[in-house]
């Protein structure tokens, strides 16, 4: 397994639009997508403190992965749903993703 973290700090003023976007319009598509949600959550201490959403999604490898993403990102919906939530501007300043790779710590 893999983990994909993503931060994505709001433009300032839009943390709402973000959640709400992702409540209404991004969890649904994971799920269509077949993309885990692990965790998702507001960042409330250090850098971006109550202006960030993280959220982490598991996937078995780089294929899977790529294949998903690429799928979402394709998705009629998803391009729908952005454009209309970003009318008024852009909804963040910067989005940080990475891979977690447990398997050091594992036993499998």
């Amino acid at each position: 397994m893999i983990y994909e973290v993503r931060e994505y700090v709001a433009v300032p003023g839009r943390l709402p639009a973000i959640i709400k976007l992702f409540r209404e319009v991004t969890l649904p598509l994971f799920d269509r997508h077949g993309m885990k949600v692990v965790s998702v959550g507001r960042t409330s201490f250090g850098d971006n403190s109550f202006n960030e959403l993280v959220y982490v999604l598991q996937f078995s490898d780089l294929a899977e992965l790529d294949a998903k993403w690429t799928a979402f990102l394709g998705d009629d919906d998803w391009a729908d749903a952005l454009s209309t939530y970003e009318a008024d501007g852009p909804l963040h300043q910067s989005i940080r993703r990475r891979l977690v790779d447990p398997s050091p710590f594992s036993d499998a």
